[in-house]
Parts: structure tokens; C-alpha cells; sequence
């Protein structure tokens, strides 16, 4: 566990760009009426979370509601902050909606997951995680927060009872999400397909789909092996392709894009439209709407036409 990021770094959190906060509706994954230590978070509200970091350890999930790695790790979060009973809080973070807070954390890929100790960041993990790990980096940060004074107990940020219930998922969705958190990947991607064939149009499910596709690409493959594979490759469209891969798990987004960008470039026929094929889908995983994206699509058509 990293210690705290001293506050004069490139990591800390800029109150200025934050305004007065105000009251924001609480929500949890627990029953009605249990008490909850979960805040969706907005950018009127981040200073109070920032506070709360100087009484306890907040872990802050930065994230995307059209993703589904996104919305089943933060219910796994909240399920086990809450349990902790208050010696711990959770804020949510829309990344798309909230940019100037994915900006403070210096956030290039979600889901990410950071947290605060008294108002200084401290990087978790990136991607999804097993409850295992992060039960355990919950252990380390509550050791982290003891020997830097912050260990006290916090009143709940609220009920269950009064937070807006999540519309349902699709069944087929929902059976992605629960395949997914059980670690069939191939389960996850036959319910996105089944999903795709009712209803061709699914965005959702288009972009689950590349997900879980990327998932199960990289979930095996050894970072160094492959980046070294890359570089003693520079033409080998497999071992591109694999680069891109990790690059945009591990959240070198614009790395990812350049690589198969400038290999498009270089080469015609089926090795071109293939690498193109895997640069919209890692598009859709980033989002269509990311200056990423946007900035690379860019630069892809210059190499097209």
C-alpha cells in the first residue's frame, strides 16, 4: 500500500475547482432502511468527501453507469464498506458526468479505484478486482489510516430507504453481470451475444460484449512478455494487438490508440481492416464520447484516407 501522496504532488486534489457542496441523495446496495456508509458524489459535493478523509479512509470509485464492470465492482465495494460499520466510506463517481474529479485523480481509464487519507490520494487498482483483494486492500487502508491519525467512526451518510432504486437489467444483461462476478468470462459473453441477437441495436450490450472480449484476451497473458514481444515485432499484427490490449487495461489509453493507429498506417489488405476492427472496439470500451476517442478517430482517418 502506497503511502499517502504528499500534498504539493501531482496526485492531490485541487479544493479550489470544487464549489460549496450540497445535500446529494445517498446510495447503497443494502435493504430498505439499513444504514449506509455510500455517497454518490458530484462535484459540489466532493469537499465534504474530502473532509470525511480526515476522520476516515474513503475509498473513491471512479466509474461509468454504462459499464458493466463499473456497476458490479461498486456494489461489490459498497457491500463491503458497509459491512466495516462506519470506519470506512465509499463515494461513487460518475466519470463521464464528474470529468473535473476523474481530472483531480489524474483517472485516464474506469473503473479506477483510489482513496483518501486525511484529503491525500492513494492509488488502489484499476479494472476489476476479486473480493479477495479487495477485502484485503480494504485491511491496508484502515492500517494506513491508523498510522496517520485517521481511524476514528463515522455516522452513517444516510439510509437505503430514501436512495432511488437502479432501474432492473435486462435478464440477459444481468446474467453477463452475474457471470461475470462469478469469473465466467465465457458465460458473460454468450448471455452479451444471445443479447445482441434478440436485439441487434443493444449498444449496451455491443459494449459489454468488447469488454468481456477484452477481459478474456488479457486475463492470461504476462505484461512483459507481450510488451517485449511488441517491440521485437513492430509488424506482427498479433503481437500489436496484444500491446493495445494491455496498454488500455493497465490505462495507457492514448498509447493503445497510437500503436494501432500508426500499424494501420503502415500496412493494407487484412492486417489493416483487422487492426481497425480492434481500434473501434477499444473505442467502445473507452467510450464514444471520450476526448480520447475522439482525438484518435481523428487521426485514424488521416491514415484511411
Amino acid at each position: 500500500m502506497p503511502e499517502p501522496t504528499a500534498p504539493s504532488s501531482r496526485g492531490a486534489i485541487d479544493l479550489a475547482a470544487f464549489k460549496t457542496p450540497q445535500p446529494e441523495p445517498i446510495h447503497g446496495t443494502a435493504d430498505a432502511g439499513a444504514p449506509t456508509w455510500v455517497r454518490s458524489v458530484n462535484q459540489e459535493l466532493f469537499p465534504e468527501i474530502v473532509a470525511l478523509s480526515q476522520q476516515v479512509p474513503v475509498i473513491v470509485s471512479l466509474g461509468s453507469p454504462r459499464s458493466p464492470a463499473s456497476v458490479q465492482l461498486d456494489a461489490t465495494l459498497a457491500s463491503l464498506v458497509d459491512a466495516k460499520g462506519g470506519t470506512l466510506a465509499l463515494a461513487t463517481v460518475d466519470a463521464e458526468a464528474e470529468p473535473a474529479i476523474a481530472q483531480a485523480f489524474q483517472v485516464t481509464q474506469v473503473p479506477a479505484v483510489i482513496a483518501l487519507v486525511n484529503g491525500q490520494p492513494v492509488p488502489l487498482f484499476q479494472g476489476s478486482a476479486e473480493v479477495s483483494q479487495i477485502q484485503s486492500l480494504i485491511e491496508e487502508l484502515l492500517g494506513l489510516g491508523v498510522q496517520h491519525g485517521v481511524a476514528g467512526t463515522i455516522a452513517p451518510l444516510g439510509t437505503t430507504a430514501g436512495a432511488t432504486a437502479p432501474a432492473p437489467l435486462p435478464p440477459l444483461h444481468q446474467e453477463a453481470l452475474d457471470a461475470i462476478e462469478s469469473g465466467d468470462l465465457p458465460a458473460a459473453e454468450n448471455a452479451y451475444k444471445q443479447a445482441l441477437n434478440e436485439k441487434p441495436n443493444d449498444n449496451d450490450a455491443a459494449i459489454g460484449l468488447n469488454q468481456v472480449r477484452l477481459l478474456m484476451r488479457t486475463q492470461d497473458k504476462d505484461l512483459a512478455a507481450v510488451r517485449a514481444a511488441g517491440a521485437a515485432n513492430p509488424d506482427d499484427l498479433a503481437a500489436q494487438l496484444d500491446v493495445a490490449d494491455m496498454d488500455l487495461i493497465g490505462g495507457h489509453v492514448e498509447d493503445a490508440f497510437s500503436r494501432l493507429v500508426g500499424f494501420i498506417g503502415r500496412h493494407a489488405g487484412d492486417e489493416k481492416e483487422a487492426a481497425r476492427a480492434r481500434l473501434v472496439e477499444l473505442y467502445s470500451v473507452v467510450g464514444v464520447a471520450d476526448q480520447r476517442v475522439v482525438a484518435s478517430r481523428q487521426k485514424l482517418a488521416r491514415v484511411l484516407f
